[in-house]
C-alpha cells in the first residue's frame, strides 16, 4: 500500500484487524530521534517498525469552517445542557450530527438523517462514517456553521527492544506504510528486568544477553559483579534455594553475607551488655541469664544495693509496668553466704557478660535454631570449599539477622563451570532473553556462600529490617541523682569551688578511718574503697563543704554541677563518716 499520514491510517484503521505492523517511512522526525511520547522516550528512525497493539479515542477537535474556530469535544459528547441554541429546530435533538447539505439548498434539521428512526447520529457514529476523512456536519448543539470532526487518538505499539508499550497520539507527523503481511515472521524482541525473570520460573534455564548493566553504587565486593556489563552473556540456571545471614565483624568494620550452605563451624561468644536495660532486652521467653558484673554499680538507697565487679547474678523476669518496671535477679552469694533477690531499675547503669560454659562447635542453621539472633560467634573451623576462608581470621562475627531474599544462580557464557548468585531485587539490570530452550550443567557455587558487602549497602539493608516482633521494655524516666536540683545543679558547689577559690570557715580536721570490715557482704558494697579515698584525700578541699553543710547565698553564685568522680566520693564517705 501507498505510505498514508499517522493520522490518516488510524483514522481510517478497522480496530478489528488489530494488531497491524506498520513501517516508518518518511516525515518530520526524517533520520530519527528521540522524542518524548506521553511520558516516555520514543526514537523513531526511518524503516522502524511498529505494532499496533489498541487505539482508543481520546478527544475530537471540532472546527467550525466558517470561522475557524476549534473546539475539543470529549469521546462522551452527548450535546449542550439547558435551553437549545436559538438556531436550533422546534423538537430537533441538539447533540445528534447530520450531514451538512450541499452549498444553496436550505437545510432542515427536523429530517430524519438518511431515512432512519433517529433525527441524527451520536459523536462516535458520526466518526465511524467519516472514513478517515473529514465529512462536513451539522450541530445544533456547537453551532449553526458547517463543521468538520478532528479526532485524535492515543495509539499502543510495542517497538523493538522496548520493555513498555509505546503510548503514541495520532496526530504525530510521520508517514507510515502497512506491511503487516510481509513482517509476520518479525519477532519484537521485549527486554526483561532480572526482577521480572525471577517470577518466570518456568522459562529457566535460559541464556540471554545484558542490554543494561546494573546501575547504583555496588552492593558486593567480588569480582564477578563488574563483569555484569553490557554485551555480556548469561546463563540463568533457576533459583537458588539458600537463604542468608547478615553478619559484621566489630574488629575490621568487614560486613558480609553467609549462605545456608557455608560449611564452617562456630562457638558461640559470651554476650556483653552496658546497663540493665540491655540485660533485660537479652532476656528469652521462658529463660534465665548468667551473668557477671564487670563494671561497679552504684546503689539507689536502701532498696537497690550497690554491686561490684565479680558479683554473680541471674537475671529471671521482668516486674511491673511502665516507668516502674524492674529486672528481677538473684545474686549469688558466696560459700558461706546465702544469695539474694534483687530488684534493679532499667535504668541502672554498669556492665554485665554473659556467663556460659558452651564449647560446642555449630554449623550455620543448627546455630540459628538453638539462638536467637543477633549473636556473638566465631569461627573455628573454616568451610574447606572456601579457600581462603574470609571469616576464619576473623576473632568475632556478629550474626545480625536471617534474610530470606530470592537469588538467581548465573554464570557467563565464557566461563560456565563458574557460578554465581545474584539478588534481582537489590542488583536489577535489562537484559534479553534468548529464544530456544538450554539444557547447561548448574555451575559451582562455591564462591557465593560468603559475600562481602560494602559499608554503604550493609547499613541500608541493616534500616530495612524489620524490628523485633517483642517489643523492648519501657524505659523509666530518667533518675534525679541525690543532693541534686531539679535543673541538674548541685545546691552546695559554687562555680568557684572548680577554679581553687579559697574556703572559708576553715575546715575542721578529719577523723581517723575505722579499720575496714573483713565480711565479704562488706566487701561487695564498697568493691573499690581505697581508691576512692584516695580521690577523697586530694578532693577534700571541694567535696567536704557539701559534706559539712556550708551554705553560700544562692544570689551571689552561680552554680554548676560537681564532676562525677567528686559525687562518687562524696557518697562513699557519707557511708563511712557519718557527720
Amino acid at each position: 500500500m501507498e505510505p498514508l499520514s499517522f493520522q490518516e491510517y488510524i483514522c481510517s484503521l478497522d480496530p478489528t484487524t488489530l494488531p497491524r505492523i506498520l513501517r516508518i517511512c518518511s516525515g518530520v522526525y526524517f533520520q530519527g530521534s528521540v522524542y518524548e511520547i506521553s511520558g516516555n522516550e520514543c526514537c523513531l528512525s526511518t524503516g522502524d517498525l511498529l505494532k499496533v497493539m489498541s487505539v482508543a479515542l481520546q478527544k475530537v477537535i471540532c472546527e467550525d469552517t466558517v470561522t475557524g474556530q476549534t473546539k475539543e469535544l470529549p469521546p462522551t459528547f452527548k450535546g449542550e445542557q439547558g435551553c437549545p441554541p436559538p438556531w436550533a429546530q422546534p423538537h430537533c435533538p441538539t447533540g445528534f450530527f447530520q450531514p451538512a447539505p450541499a452549498p444553496g439548498s436550505n437545510p432542515t434539521l427536523r429530517t430524519p438523517f438518511l431515512g432512519g428512526r433517529q433525527w441524527g447520529l451520536t459523536l462516535l457514529q458520526a466518526l465511524g462514517r467519516c472514513n478517515g476523512r473529514p465529512q462536513p456536519l451539522l450541530c445544533p448543539a456547537i453551532g449553526p456553521h458547517t463543521l468538520l470532526l478532528h479526532p485524535v487518538y492515543e495509539v499502543h505499539a510495542t517497538m523493538h527492544l522496548r520493555r513498555d508499550v509505546v503510548k503514541i497520539p495520532s496526530t504525530l507527523e510521520v508517514d507510515v506504510e502497512d506491511v503487516t503481511e510481509e513482517a509476520q515472521h518479525v519477532h519484537f524482541a521485549r527486554p526483561l528486568l532480572l526482577s521480572e525473570v525471577l517470577r518466570m520460573e518456568e522459562a529457566l534455564p535460559a541464556q540471554a544477553e545484558i542490554l543494561e548493566g546494573p546501575s547504583g553504587p555496588a552492593i558486593f565486593g567480588s569480582a564477578w559483579v563488574s563483569q555484569l556489563q553490557r554485551g555480556q552473556r548469561l546463563h540463568l540456571h533457576g533459583r537458588s534455594p539458600a537463604w542468608r545471614v547478615l553478619a559484621s565483624a566489630p574488629s575490621s568494620g568487614r560486613h558480609f553475607l553467609l549462605s545456608s550452605a557455608y560449611q564452617g563451624r562456630f562457638r558461640r561468644r559470651p554476650r556483653q551488655f552496658t546497663g540493665v536495660q540491655e540485660l533485660a532486652a537479652g532476656l528469652r521467653p521462658g529463660q534465665r541469664l548468667q551473668v557477671v558484673v564487670t563494671q561497679d554499680c552504684e546503689g539507689q538507697g536502701d532498696d537497690v544495693p550497690p554491686l561490684g565487679v565479680g558479683d554473680r547474678l541471674e537475671a529471671q523476669r521482668l516486674q511491673g509496668s511502665g516507668p516502674g518496671t524492674r529486672l528481677l535477679c538473684h545474686r549469688h552469694g558466696g560459700e558461706e553466704e546465702d544469695g539474694e533477690e534483687l530488684l534493679l531499675p532499667l535504668d541502672l547503669g554498669g556492665g554485665f557478660v554473659e556467663e556460659m560454659c558452651d564449647s560446642k562447635k555449630y554449623g550455620l542453621a543448627e546455630l540459628l535454631d538453638q539462638q536467637p539472633l543477633p549473636c556473638e560467634v566465631r569461627v573455628v573451623a573454616a568451610d574447606p570449599g572456601l579457600k581462603p576462608d574470609a571469616l576464619g581470621a576473623l576473632p568475632a562475627l556478629r550474626l545480625e539477622a536471617r534474610l530470606d531474599q530470592p537469588f538467581l544462580i548465573g554464570s557467563f557464557c565464557q566461563e560456565p563451570e563458574k557460578g554465581f548468585e545474584i539478588p534481582p531485587r537489590w542488583l536489577d539490570f535489562s537484559l534479553l532473553l534468548s529464544e530456544g530452550s538450554v539444557c547447561s550443567p548448574a555451575p559451582c557455587t562455591l564462591r557465593c556462600r560468603v559475600e562481602e558487602l560494602t559499608e554503604a549497602f550493609y547499613y541500608r539493608l541493616l534500616a530495612q529490617l524489620p524490628s523485633s516482633t517483642a517489643p523492648p521494655p519501657p524505659r523509666p524516666p530518667k533518675r534525679t541523682q541525690r543532693g541534686m536540683s531539679p535543673g541538674g545543679r548541685h545546691p552546695s558547689a559554687p562555680r568557684s569551688l572548680t577554679a581553687g577559690a579559697h574556703l572559708s570557715p576553715p575546715l575542721p580536721p578529719l577523723p581517723a578511718l575505722p579499720q575496714p570490715s573483713t565480711s565479704k557482704q562488706a566487701g561487695r558494697s564498697l568493691p573499690s574503697r581505697d581508691s576512692a579515698w584516695s580521690v577523697g584525700c586530694t578532693s577534700a578541699g571541694c567535696a567536704l563543704p557539701s559534706l559539712l553543710g556550708t551554705d553560700h547565698d544562692d544570689a551571689e553564685h552561680d552554680y554548676e554541677t560537681v564532676d562525677d568522680d567528686i559525687q562518687k566520693t562524696i557518697r562513699k564517705m557519707q557511708a563511712v563518716f557519718p557527720f
